[in-house]
């Protein structure tokens, strides 16, 4: 065996079923093993590394599995980077893997040569490289082990040529599971008493909830507890939306009803949650109360000052503080369903007037009246974002998928990785105009690969969000370099071979929806919104 076909081997062997490419001369042995193990890994060739590494990255969100990402040294890699950083942020297991220059040329600034760790140290959770043919199965099994395990992660893999071209014997190939972490019994009950204490305790619900999965821990949990669960940031389907105990989402824009209730909560429970910059408005949430923080990895943990802390997988560690605790206090439980109630008001199309000819609120119901409830949901980058966040009632585990890190081009890429992780479940992907132009070339690879899912691009002609920050900063004779120029989209989706409608008025949505829906490969909608119409929340600087 070669070098390539040993790392493919062990890709295999650890149940790594999926991976995308652009192909390079630096990996070419790796490619051939590809091929040789095509009945047994999916090999999808994207338009680009960050197309290809934004399907990765939501497989892996969706499924919990890395995908693997080939793609070469130099250029490859640099356009790979904005899903490995993507990734790093929102928790998501990832593979890549970069075509090195060969050993005796580094570090003479060879054809396209980077210092690899060096690039990705800050964003990889890791960056390994194996030193001979002989450890490259150990290293891609130490990479598998490290995306997976704690906190999932990227981890990117250096590959010099040489080796993986070189012939070794006797190779052994390594399976490896991520070791399960317990709360230890003390502070299980340390953290029940806690929790019965408070008058009012308020779940914080994120992402290792869907990694595990645990979602029916976190129901169970909240209704022993009578707690309200707020999602972190892009992170709604931690739970069924219509759950008595579920009271929104942490959106960029806190509400009247959500500051009511963070004002009104004496103890705050990070259940799975990193507690981003986005879920935490930079630190200001955790600050003014007590918090009891749940996750598996000690450096998360370590952010934040305080003392109830559990290093712990989530699915045990709720399913053991349910039996913990006391029947709740009857006002408790009237409190989470008041908050319930709210959030239920809050997310009821036809409560924010628009200036335009398209409501987005009335879209997305309709999206919702006619998906399957498990359908999954992509929101890309940008503002239009959070209309979908707002209307959106989030019914299954995994069946949301947006980068916490806010990177456009998201969407139509990875809703590639979202129909592959999960074939049989219908797949909408919310995408800006600007968003669309970074990575709409991946309809190209969706057509070639059969692929059916539908792309709704919300072209509003602007950056948005920016826009009305210059608006709302300098006035209406400041705004410059934010509006653009765009396309017929439906006629560059048909270019690719997809099918696609133009919707400029709120009532033809429908129709072209449900052609759409029918339609056995990528569909496109292309929305012409109004730039007045940027966000759910009214106009002014918090507002956006």
């Amino acid at each position: 065996m070669n070098g390539g076909d040993i790392l493919v081997e062990t890709l295999v062997r650890n149940g790594v079923d999926t991976a995308f490419t652009v192909p390079g001369e630096s990996f070419l042995s790796v490619l051939e093993a590809l091929r040789r193990q095509r009945n047994r890994i999916r090999l999808i060739t994207s338009r680009h590394e960050g197309g290809g590494g934004f399907a990765a990255e939501a497989f892996g969100k969706l499924t919990g599995r890395p995908a693997a990402l080939f793609v070469s040294r130099g250029p490859g890699a640099t356009n790979a980077a904005i899903a490995v950083h993507t990734a790093r942020q929102d928790s998501t297991p990832l593979l890549l893997f970069v075509g090195q220059v060969r050993t005796h040329t580094r570090g003479r600034e060879a054809f396209q040569e980077i210092d690899q760790a060096a690039m990705f140290a800050p964003v990889a959770k890791a960056v390994l490289e194996p030193a001979t043919t002989a450890e490259i199965a150990a290293v891609t099994a130490e990479a598998i082990a490290i995306a997976r395990a704690g906190r999932p992660g990227p981890v990117v893999v250096v590959l010099p040529r040489d080796l993986t071209e070189a012939e070794s014997d006797g190779t052994a190939i390594d399976v490896v599971a991520p070791p399960a972490r317990v709360a230890d019994r003390e502070r299980l009950h340390a953290a029940a008493a806690a929790i019965t204490a408070a008058e009012r305790p308020l779940v914080i619900a994120g992402e290792m909830i869907a990694t595990e999965p645990a979602h029916g821990a976190l129901a169970a949990f909240a209704s022993a507890a009578a707690a309200p669960v707020l999602a972190a940031y892009r992170r709604q389907d931690v739970i069924d939306n219509r759950d008595p105990a579920y009271a929104g989402h942490l959106e960029i824009n806190r509400v009247a009803y959500q500051r009511q209730l963070l004002a009104e909560a004496d103890l705050l429970i990070a259940a799975g949650s990193r507690l981003d910059g986005i879920t935490a408005e930079e630190g200001a949430l955790v600050a003014e109360r007590p918090l009891l923080m749940l996750y598996p990895e000690r450096a998360v943990l370590d952010r934040f000052a305080t003392q109830l802390t559990l290093e712990t997988d989530l699915a045990p560690a709720l399913e053991a503080l349910a039996t913990l605790l006391p029947p709740a206090p009857a006002e408790r439980r009237r409190w989470c369903a008041a908050q319930h109630e709210a959030y239920l008001a809050f997310s009821e199309p036809g409560n924010v007037a628009v200036a335009g000819e398209v409501d987005l609120a009335a879209v997305v119901a309709e999206v919702q009246r006619q998906v399957p409830g498990d359908a999954i949901i992509l929101s890309d980058g940008g503002s239009f974002a959070r209309w979908v966040h707002r209307y959106v009632r989030f019914r299954y585990p995994h069946s949301q998928a947006g980068p916490v890190s806010g990177a456009m081009g998201y969407a139509v890429p990875g809703a590639i990785g979202a129909r592959l992780a999960w074939p049989d479940r219908t797949v909408v992907a919310f995408v800006g105009d600007g968003s669309f132009m970074m990575t709409g070339q991946e309809l190209a690879t969706a057509v070639e690969q059969q692929l059916a899912f539908i792309v709704v691009v919300c072209d509003n002609a602007a950056h948005g969000s920016i826009l009305q920050g210059q608006l709302n900063a300098y006035g209406s004779d400041h705004v410059y370099g934010t509006r653009l120029t765009s396309p017929d989209f439906a006629a560059l989706a048909r270019s690719y071979g997809a099918a696609a409608w133009t919707v400029a008025r709120t009532a033809d949505f429908a129709d072209c929806l449900r052609a759409a829906r029918a339609v056995s490969g990528p569909a496109l909608i292309h929305l012409k919104t109004d730039e007045r119409d940027i966000v759910p929340y009214g106009v002014g600087r918090e507002a956006v």
